[in-house]
């Protein structure tokens, strides 16, 4: 048993460049945390959202901080899984890594369910059996893109990118015009008490970032390329998500968010009030683009994290098998596959989003904690931004109700059971093999 990754498997390709990582940051970014997650955190704040949104930007650019300056001295693949193994303990290590898969595959399934909703609109999502259908379609689509390799995953990402950004423009401008509309309507109203659920609802909207880190391995000049990237990403993120947190909390009749349940649809339920029918419908497709967007880079950062836990035999061995043509991790980008469709099955969008939250600031408090023992010849930024980093992530976790704790309680123990039985069944092979 070793605590060393085995690299003697096939090497990933480095075909990604900093512009590349910036769209596939996007691509990660800019799909449920804008079409599903600002409406949720308005129902829970109102117009002190934008509070949230600061508060959780701040979070994730210390976050990204850490995260940045760690892929740069360890570019691997893997992310935090790999950092704190290599910094903290294996034990750390792990934990970090079944956060990020468990909190990532919620993610994903909450993008295919809310793609689903999308395209079902809001009367048809009221049919939550054909939403899950749907949206297990649409997993099984975009695991079959991902086994097809990395190049080609971002080629597609680029253009969803390009299309979500028009699409929002539109949006955007159409909510501020209407601005002086609903002078006379009731608004959200303001709830400085939810701003702290608020602020995790939002991080999560922000962590697309971290498909940078994960792909460290398939990134070109990494030392240079992922930071620059990553502030980047969340530079461009921050500004939209400020402008479409505006449009919700100034520019959205109470009523009509409220009655979308702000889970299903609210852009565009906002913009069918603000532009009629057509523009509803032109935001509803730029929605469901978008989320397949997230999807296709979840997927290929899940993959990339379970390859890497295959290496440590943090999970059997064939998740780290490269395939010679398309140079993916095909064992695991077929897992996390099965795994996303598991939770899309669960059929609640609120759950896994918010489940996401909790494992995901876990994640990135880990980050933090080994972005503190990188050497000073590693460091890049003042250890102040990791320490605020950890001691934000922790804060925003504890303000979530507490069902969700004990759910990602058992969810953690459950991997480090897993853990446990992979390498005791490892054992007893080496133990059979010597024997014989």
């Amino acid at each position: 048993m070793t605590n060393e990754p085995n690299t003697s498997h096939p090497g990933l390709d480095r075909s990604v460049g900093v512009a590349g990582a910036v769209m596939l940051g996007l691509g990660s970014i800019l799909g449920t945390g804008v079409f599903v997650s600002l409406g949720m955190a308005t129902t829970l704040a109102g117009p002190w959202v934008l509070i949230a949104i600061g508060v959780a930007m701040v979070i994730a650019l210390c976050n990204g901080l850490s995260s940045a300056q760690l892929a740069a001295a360890h570019p691997v693949s893997g992310g935090t899984y790999e950092y704190a193994s290599r910094l903290i303990s294996p034990g750390l290590g792990f934990t970090a890594g079944w956060l990020f898969l468990s909190a990532k595959s919620a993610s994903a399934a909450s993008a295919a369910l809310g793609a689903s909703v999308y395209m079902m609109g809001t009367e048809g999502a009221a049919d939550r059996s054909v939403v899950v259908v749907t949206a297990l379609g649409i997993v099984a689509l975009t695991t079959l893109l991902v086994l097809s390799g990395l190049r080609r995953s971002n080629l597609v990402n680029t253009v969803i990118v390009s299309f979500v950004f028009v699409g929002l423009i539109v949006f955007l401008f159409t909510a501020f015009r209407s601005v002086s509309d609903v002078e006379g309507t009731t608004l959200a109203s303001p709830r400085p008490s939810g701003i702290p659920e608020a602020v995790a609802i939002v991080f999560v909207a922000f962590t697309g970032y971290g498909r940078v880190a994960t792909l460290g391995e398939e990134i070109r000049n990494p030392r240079r390329s992922i930071p620059l990237a990553v502030i980047a990403t969340l530079l461009v993120a921050g500004t939209l998500y400020l402008l479409v947190g505006a449009a919700l909390a100034f520019a959205a009749p109470a009523s009509q968010l409220v009655s979308s349940n702000a889970a299903i649809s609210p852009l565009e339920v906002v913009a069918t009030h603000h532009g009629g029918r057509t523009l509803g419908t032109i935001v509803a497709i730029c929605a469901v683009t978008a989320m397949i967007g997230v999807l296709i880079n979840l997927l290929l950062g899940l993959s990339r994290v379970m390859l890497a836990m295959g290496r440590r035999s943090d999970m059997p061995r064939a998740m780290a098998w490269v395939g010679q043509s398309s140079r993916t991790p095909v064992w695991s980008v077929l897992s996390v596959g099965c795994i996303t469709a598991g939770l899309v099955l669960i059929g609640d969008l609120a759950f896994t989003w918010t489940l996401s939250a909790l494992m995901v600031l876990g994640y990135y408090a880990i980050t933090n904690l080994a972005a503190l023992r990188l050497r000073d010849e590693e460091r890049r930024f003042p250890k102040w931004t990791a320490w605020s980093g950890c001691i934000l992530c922790l804060a925003a976790a504890c303000s979530l109700p507490a069902a969700i704790w004990w759910t990602g309680t058992i969810v953690l123990a459950a991997g480090f059971g897993c853990r446990f039985g992979i390498r005791f069944l490892e054992g007893r092979n080496n133990v059979s093999r010597d024997e014989k």
